[in-house]
């Protein structure tokens, strides 16, 4: 069904409450391939209770992930669920997140773009607990078939490699079960575990979660970076660039631009940044997560 853009966009917010503990932070940390080695101090910070720090990209799962995508419900957004894709991923750190919370929600439809012949749903997620706002969430959804309305074609800038050799590079290798065990943290598509449902969708086994890939990229930033410190990350954004199936290795590459160097963002919190590309070493360096950004104080 054709999406009405202004209907979408002048909808008041969906709102909710969601909570989550330290099991929620210990699974999704789980999830992206933490605690190897399981005595390694720097791997309890995310897997012991006593130590837990929490990885700023739980925002993405929190509540299950309902908040961030409960803007597809917004009034004037019909859409074939199948036609639709995780195009990218940008979030906010107003603070750090506390291992255990209880937050608002408010998600919304901030724009509609028309790329012709599909259409790009950016759906943003305010979300705050008593001592005031968390984070800002923005998801770019990516929906085929629903273009040609006559809105605007929006932004479409790209971050260019820079012409260097990265600072620092990393291989994070995934789990032949990792996928199954992320989707615990509330993704249940069956796209990332079974594999007749995979091959309707084109793909001969069960892809990774592109938010699984999200969440291992920022915690290799941060272990090499940023000395461990997930206070340090003040936004972190992605482009979903390409597939990436269990049993693969991830090539991590890592340009640091020092504090106080442009590019600084608005921000006043952010000091420096990291630019990251993301390949699978197993299919000839296909790109996976591009124009990616970790700003940090």
């Amino acid at each position: 069904m054709p999406i009405d853009a202004a209907k979408a966009v002048a909808a008041e917010p969906r709102t909710a409450e969601i909570t989550w503990g330290h099991k929620d932070i210990q699974l999704y940390h789980l999830g992206l391939g933490a605690g190897i080695p399981a005595t390694d101090a720097e791997e309890l910070r995310y897997t012991l209770e006593s130590k837990l720090h929490v990885l700023p990209s739980f925002a993405t799962v929190a509540g299950a992930g309902m908040a961030m995508m409960g803007g597809l419900a917004a009034p004037g957004i019909e859409v074939n669920l199948a036609h639709v894709l995780h195009g990218g991923q940008t979030i906010e750190l107003h603070r750090p997140i506390p291992v255990k919370g209880q937050a608002h929600t408010s998600a919304k439809v901030a724009a509609v773009y028309d790329k012709t012949k599909a259409a790009v749903v950016v759906l943003r997620t305010e979300v705050s607990d008593a001592d005031g706002p968390l984070w800002t969430s923005d998801a770019s959804i990516f929906v085929r078939g629903e273009g040609g309305f006559g809105g605007e074609r929006g932004p479409s800038e790209r971050l260019e490699v820079p012409d260097r050799a990265p600072d620092r590079t990393v291989e994070r290798a995934i789990r032949e079960d990792q996928a199954l065990l992320y989707r615990l943290s509330g993704d249940w598509n069956p796209l990332h575990a079974d594999p007749e449902f995979a091959k309707l969708g084109g793909f001969d086994r069960p892809i990774l979660h592109g938010l699984c890939t999200y969440g291992m990229t920022l915690k290799a930033v941060v272990d090499t970076v940023l000395g461990g410190d997930v206070s340090r990350v003040t936004r972190y954004s992605t482009r979903f660039a390409g597939v990436v199936f269990p049993g693969e290795t991830l090539r991590i590459r890592m340009w640091e631009t020092p504090m106080g160097v442009p590019p600084v963002r608005a921000n006043s919190r952010t000091r420096g940044s990291v630019q990251v590309t993301v390949t699978a070493v197993d299919r000839d360096e296909a790109a996976v997560l591009a124009d990616t950004v970790v700003d940090h104080t």
